[in-house]
């Protein structure tokens, strides 16, 4: 029997090529890069899987620091030499030992060890990451370009670079300067009409603020509006569907399948934001996308600005689920390196992953790895 010989947690802090910042403030700096969280999680047969969780206090509750307290002091303890393929029964373990409020306690430090936990066993198993799930994905996976900016002037100018790179949809994130978000979204569709516009205000406004800046987006030719208001509100935004023909999609909403299923309940939304991270791995963020498609809903893909480790486990999970809009993987945007060996799989817009490779298909740098190390944990 496969069982876990060897947990280890490192903490890395990635340097960014330009900023990053959402309606909360900042996310990341050139100045001071990025923290991310690399989980190796080593089976009895001497094999390696990674997972990474990338935590942002200004997108949610988890820190660097709660998420190497969670695995070190908590799960690790309780998951070394336990069975490595029950991936369920490790989670009801985890749940044991730190409990769940909204949502499984602590999903961000939670999403590194699945995913090395599911790494591990596709990679023992010699298999690539999807045949754990009997599918074998053959639709393409596109990525939306990231405008964030509060300049109508740079987020025109980088309407333009996504249409010239082969971009077919641009992600614009709103709410950093209320004033000039009408502005901003008129100059990115006069330079890309034809891309698939998504707009994200990251909780930014009122019921009032949405419903009059969805009557300009309808105008406009906005394609979906993302959380636009706090994530507890759910029944603001069923409020909200009544007034615009806008889709409004949930991102913050969501964490869980339990939250999905709340969601559905009050028809708070009509499309829902799937992100391996926030949902507490692979294992959960599939069951989402599952069950949201089966309730009628449409799939968007996001991510937390992970580098290429956490970039590739969600690729995998969105080909799988089959997302035909563009979705939200921005690391290659601000990350300037990773210790993850190769360039990122993007070419024109388009994820090409591995096919030759097993597991996530990721092969960790160990000099990088070292060169990265945050010092200062």
């Amino acid at each position: 029997m496969l069982t876990i010989s060897a947990i280890d947690v490192i903490s890395l802090r990635l340097p960014m090529k330009q900023n990053f910042v959402i309606s909360g403030g900042s996310v990341g700096s050139t100045a001071s890069g990025a923290p991310h969280i690399y989980v190796r999680i080593t089976g009895s047969n001497g094999i390696s899987g990674w997972g990474e969780a990338r935590p942002s206090p200004r997108w949610s509750y988890e820190t660097p620091e709660t998420v190497i307290a969670a695995i070190e002091s908590y799960w690790k303890p309780r998951l070394l030499d336990q069975g490595a393929e029950d991936i369920n029964r490790l989670h009801r373990l985890m749940d044991k030992e730190l409990a769940g409020s909204m949502h499984p306690g602590h999903p961000i430090a939670r999403a590194a060890v699945d995913t090395a936990l599911h790494d591990l066993l596709a990679q023992s198993r010699q298999l690539p990451l999807a045949a754990l799930w009997q599918s074998v994905p053959a639709s393409p996976l596109y990525l939306s370009y990231l405008i964030s900016t509060d300049s109508p002037a740079q987020a025109a100018q980088k309407a333009r670079e996504a249409k010239a790179q082969g971009y077919r949809g641009v992600d614009v994130k709103i709410g950093l300067h209320k004033l000039r978000d009408v502005e901003i979204l008129e100059a990115v569709k006069q330079e890309a009409p034809d891309l698939f516009f998504r707009v994200d205000a990251n909780q930014a406004y009122t019921l009032k603020q949405a419903a009059a800046l969805a009557r300009q987006m309808e105008r406009i030719g906005v394609d979906v509006f993302e959380q636009p208001m706090q994530a507890g509100q759910l029944t603001a935004h069923r409020e909200l569907r009544g007034k615009t023909s806008i889709p409004i999609a949930l991102d913050e909403s969501i964490w869980s399948p339990s939250g999905l299923l709340e969601a559905i309940r009050t028809e708070a939304c009509d499309t829902v934001v799937i992100k391996l991270t926030k949902m507490g791995g692979l294992r959960n963020a599939k069951l989402c996308g599952e069950l949201a498609r089966e309730a009628g809903l449409g799939l968007l893909g996001g991510g937390l600005t992970e580098s290429k480790l956490g970039f590739t486990a969600s690729a995998h999970l969105f080909k799988y689920l089959e997302i035909a809009e563009p979705v939200d993987l921005n690391g290659p945007f601000f990350l300037a390196d990773d210790p993850v060996e190769g360039e990122w799989p993007v070419t024109e817009g388009e994820v090409i992953l591995p096919e030759d490779r097993t597991g996530l298909g990721c092969r960790i740098d160990a000099d990088k790895l070292n060169h990265y190390g945050d010092q200062r944990r």
